[in-house]
């Protein structure tokens, strides 16, 4: 069954080879029903004229992953292969359901050829991207198994580490969970001037937490609707796709940590074992105008850090640690993320509140290289608040529960392609948007008073008290707009639980360009953005996949 503009063919997939002379590291070697429709009509199709400088095949497919020892995992795979390009371009991850790693120039002209072999409707979302609205993957242009959508675009973005995930409205969570998660990494002349970490130095860090049951099969929302409303919390840490969690680098080396955290919806404070402060020099969209060292780093779902590692102090045969911190995240006041109003959860996931270990270094044999960290790395000019049409009165968008036990934005869900009138903004402007994560629990947009009251501490109000309905909403969330890169221009947490905040005030990194934030319960945050190039339909959600595919993610239109 042909569609306008969606062709089916059935591609033999041939793994690409590891790019000649380019070094891969051994352990890298109830919701609200969906009114949306498709629109065929609008799906590309290749375009013969588009002169490709690189054009991909990649085919998502179930597989089976050797992920623990003498036995099979079953999994998602994206598999790629190289139709023209350079071997350079395309980097598989050897014994790992995740990749490929995707690497190319900014101003490269690129087609991917995207075929859905999962028996699901899905599509591919280039997070991070500065991309036109057909390119995108928005849940409206969803390809079922079998079918064939054709990526076309001229990658834009600075320099930094951008991914690829699915975008289908309500299996983004599972599919994600799976194993269909990419890295996509743009150079550019400005970061070529800089000696940084290269080939074997500059190692991708994909971190996500994973449960698996007896049969060492993935087990995805073993707690039903408790998942679902906290969101996927696992038992273990996973790097790269991998339950080795140790990197052998070596003594003297200088490195490039590339860190995503890929998580379905938890969020880790990371720092060294050895009390060493995390030197961080990029962040979503690329290189910081100067490192910034931090006692720890807070890192939200779908975030990305560029880490500094300089193991010249370090001795052969020694081992440093990337661990995660404690967060009270548990703990507050026993609302969700404790069990609340659902009872206390069976699951036995990694508590916030407790320290684990997330990545071990091994640092062997002499290894030394002559890459260096300048004091100024990048220079570029941030959007001025002055500048934005709506300086005197910013567009507000309230992620909180909704009056039927929803997650919402400004009190609405998901609705396929549905725009309402303050989410429409035009061409060739610069505004502010101001995100808060409220406890509104009312069906009315424009009410942010909230029937449970108390705010934060759930203190009176028709549903206060600890442990009630109230504390429930006590939850962050990881914010995401598509198609674009904003500045941060300040984040109040004034309405923010006081030792949550002691806990986390030092780990946020608020400058350079970024499309993605983590908003603790009670803050809120400005974001300054410009939209250019593009009109048309594109998304802004909560990153906990859960909650996405719950609803809690909404259009905006540029017209």
């Amino acid at each position: 069954m042909m569609k306008k503009n969606v062709n089916r063919r059935n591609f033999i997939q041939t793994a690409s080879l590891a790019a000649a002379g380019f070094y891969v590291m051994p352990f890298f070697a109830s919701c609200k029903s969906d009114t949306s429709t498709r629109h065929p009509e609008t799906v590309n199709k290749m375009d013969k004229d588009f002169i490709a400088d690189l054009d991909l095949q990649l085919t998502a497919l179930p597989s089976q992953t050797s992920i623990y020892p003498n036995s099979s995992t079953k999994t998602y795979s994206y598999k790629a292969s190289i139709i023209k390009g350079s071997e350079d371009n395309l980097q598989n991850i050897e014994g790992s359901y995740l990749g490929p790693v995707i690497r190319v120039k900014k101003g490269d002209k690129v087609r991917v050829r995207y075929e859905n072999q999962i028996p699901a409707e899905s599509i591919v979302h280039w997070h991070g991207l500065h991309v036109s609205h057909e390119n995108d993957g928005h849940p409206e242009h969803v390809i079922s198994e079998g079918e064939t959508y054709y990526y076309e675009f001229e990658v834009m973005n600075r320099a930094g580490t951008y991914w690829f995930h699915p975008h289908p409205h309500k299996h983004t969570g599972e599919q994600v969970y799976k194993g269909l998660a990419g890295l996509f990494i743009v150079s550019d002349k400005e970061e070529g001037k800089l000696n940084l970490p290269q080939g074997e130095y500059d190692i991708p860090v994909v971190i996500q937490d994973r449960t698996f049951n007896d049969n060492k099969q993935l087990q995805y929302l073993g707690d039903g609707e408790m998942d679902r409303m906290q969101g996927f919390l696992g038992e273990q840490i996973l790097i790269n796709g991998k339950i080795d969690n140790t990197l052998n680098l070596g003594a003297n080396g200088k490195y490039r940590l590339r860190l995503l955290n890929g998580s379905n919806s938890r969020a880790y404070k990371l720092a060294w074992d050895n009390g060493e402060p995390i030197t961080v020099f990029g962040v979503d969209g690329g290189l910081l105008e100067a490192p910034k060292k931090l006692p720890y780093l807070i890192l939200g779902p779908a975030q990305r850090v560029d880490v500094w590692l300089d193991l010249s102090q370090q001795s052969e045969n020694s081992r440093i640690k990337l661990v995660h911190l404690p967060i009270p995240l548990d703990m507050m006041g026993g609302g969700m993320m404790n069990g609340g109003m659902m009872g206390n959860s069976s699951s036995n996931h990694l508590p916030y509140d407790t320290q684990f270990d997330i990545l071990e270094i091994n640092v062997g044999a002499f290894a030394e290289n002559n890459a260096q960290l300048p004091g100024e790395l990048s220079s570029f000019n941030t959007l001025a608040a002055t500048d934005a049409i709506n300086k005197d009165n910013p567009r507000t968008f309230t992620f909180a529960m909704g009056g039927m036990m929803e997650w919402t934005i400004n009190g609405r869900t998901y609705n396929g392609t549905e725009v309402a009138e303050e989410e429409t903004v035009k061409l060739d402007t610069t505004e502010i948007w101001r995100i808060n994560n409220g406890n509104q629990f009312s069906s009315d947009p424009d009410d942010d008073s909230g029937m449970m009251g108390g705010g934060m501490h759930g203190n009176g109000g028709m549903m206060g008290g600890q442990g009630g309905m109230g504390n429930m909403m006590q939850m962050p969330h990881p914010v995401h707009i598509h198609q674009l890169q904003f500045n941060i221009l300040n984040r109040n947490a004034d309405k923010v639980d006081d030792k949550l905040w002691e806990a986390t005030k030092d780990g946020f990194i608020n400058e350079g360009w970024q499309d993605s934030v983590y908003l603790l319960p009670g803050m809120q945050m400005d974001l300054i953005m410009r939209f250019e190039d593009y009109k048309g339909l594109f998304l802004y959600h909560c990153h906990n996949l859960e909650h996405e595919d719950m609803g809690m993610m909404r259009n905006f239109k540029i017209v």
